[in-house]
């Protein structure tokens, strides 16, 4: 599956980009219209990137300021980061992701669907070192000693995330 994804990724999009912009500069809007609609989605797309990360990094301060974690302000911030990436790339598909992830709404669909998918296909387990029975290794939140998910007193308590993604396959018809 990876394989033929990063294919897909490498091959196949850059020569429908390819296409696409060739259809448009033959018998679309014309070559010098095409070329000034590439470069005019890369800068207007790398503005709107800085504008909306410069927002998110405040909302990102703030957050931490008042003592609150900002996960859902940094996975905006790497949305949008994704979203610059792709908008100075030249083509119209990858113009059109980019700019839909620059859209709160839009890029708000988007973070629930791949949290959705994370929490479907990734495991997280815990594991601290020391404490008095010796390391805890593999135990789930909540997993200690009166079972609720306070760190074993004594001994280190650097903890350790190890994550794992699980492959899901669609068969298809």
């Amino acid at each position: 599956m990876p394989l033929i994804f990063l294919m897909l990724l490498f091959i196949a999009l850059p020569m429908t980009e390819f296409a696409i912009l060739y259809r448009l500069a033959t018998d679309g809007i014309g070559f010098f219209a095409t070329i000034a609609l590439v470069l005019l989605t890369g800068v207007l797309g790398a503005a709107l990137a800085k504008q909306q990360g410069l927002q998110t990094l405040t909302r990102i301060r703030g957050e931490m300021a008042g003592g609150k974690m900002p996960g859902d302000a940094l996975f905006d911030g790497a949305l949008i980061l994704v979203a610059g990436a792709v908008l100075i790339t030249p083509g119209v598909l990858t113009d059109a992701f980019g700019f839909c992830l620059l859209i709160p709404p839009l890029r708000a669909g988007v973070k629930r669907a791949l949290k959705a998918w994370a929490a479907h296909n990734v495991k997280v387990t815990t594991a601290f070192s020391g404490g008095p029975g010796g390391p805890t290794m593999g135990q789930p939140r909540g997993g200690f000693p009166g079972g609720r998910g306070e760190i074993p007193r004594g001994g280190g308590r650097d903890e350790i995330i190890d994550a794992e993604v699980i492959e899901t396959r669609v068969e298809r018809d």
